[in-house]
């Protein structure tokens, strides 16, 4: 009885697009402050699988969820069957995105669809349905991971940086509604951050990106990891509707 009361007091996360990139490094720090992580997840399972035992060899508590964040059904569907398993769902950030780049005189429909629908269409539904346990027990964190991109625009990426500055917006708004509720929102505004993509950028695209960051590097997962682990604590309760840069102080 002791071991399940105290089990019950761990707070629970649900981070979207969490096999990969800065998903998979949030859900590893989130679970090295003793939270029970969710880890959602839609094509790439050996990589989520990898998640899950690596913060099972950590010490820690991981569910794996494979499920589209696009999809209503199946994102009520998750958020129950966690409340069901864990019994809440304390802390909720949504992570899940995608590109489709293209300029956009050539951008298909179906490009321009597919990333609003994954990255705002997607936290709407997962926030929309995981504020339900927060609500009821009158604490919460909301953590949306915005972009540069949602704040000034880049070529290319219209569908994206449209995404991204709809999903800054939306924070406000939810951080005004759910406060009265002791829930925060906020979002975070990565910059250019090492992935397999920056990785791939030609030297000279690489350099020119350099000369814009006073810090002069890339960002790592880890600086946006650092900064939702605060934003999920109690250090953070008189934080919200906020949008935090971590970009190097990008020019």
């Amino acid at each position: 009885m002791g071991t399940e009361s105290k089990d019950s007091d761990k707070r629970v996360a649900l981070v979207t697009g969490a096999s990969r990139g800065l998903g998979r490094a949030v859900a590893i720090e989130l679970a090295t402050c003793g939270i029970r992580v969710v880890v959602n997840y839609l094509t790439n399972d050996r990589e989520a699988h990898k998640v899950d035992q690596e913060i099972k060899s950590l010490g820690g508590e991981a569910m794996l969820y494979k499920t589209d964040v696009s999809d209503a059904t199946a994102v009520r569907k998750m958020t129950r069957q966690i409340v069901e398993q864990w019994g809440k769902i304390d802390i909720l950030v949504n992570n899940a995105g995608i590109v489709r780049d293209t300029l956009l005189l050539r951008m298909p429909d179906e490009a321009w669809d597919e990333v609003i629908n994954t990255n705002l269409r997607g936290a709407y539904l997962c926030t929309k349905y995981a504020l339900r346990s927060m609500m009821e027990q009158g604490w919460g964190r909301i953590i949306n991971i915005a972009s540069l991109a949602g704040l000034v625009g880049n070529a290319g990426q219209a569908n994206y940086s449209a995404a991204k500055g709809g999903l800054i917006a939306f924070t406000k708004s939810v951080a005004r509604e759910v406060g009265p509720r002791n829930i925060t929102a906020n979002a975070i505004s990565p910059g250019f951050i090492v992935t397999e993509m920056t990785d791939k950028l030609p030297q000279e695209a690489r350099d020119a990106i350099l000369a814009r960051i006073p810090l002069g590097r890339f960002g790592v997962a880890d600086d946006v990891a650092g900064l939702t682990a605060f934003l999920a604590s109690e250090q953070a309760s008189y934080i919200t509707a906020q949008v935090i840069c971590v970009d190097g102080g990008v020019i």
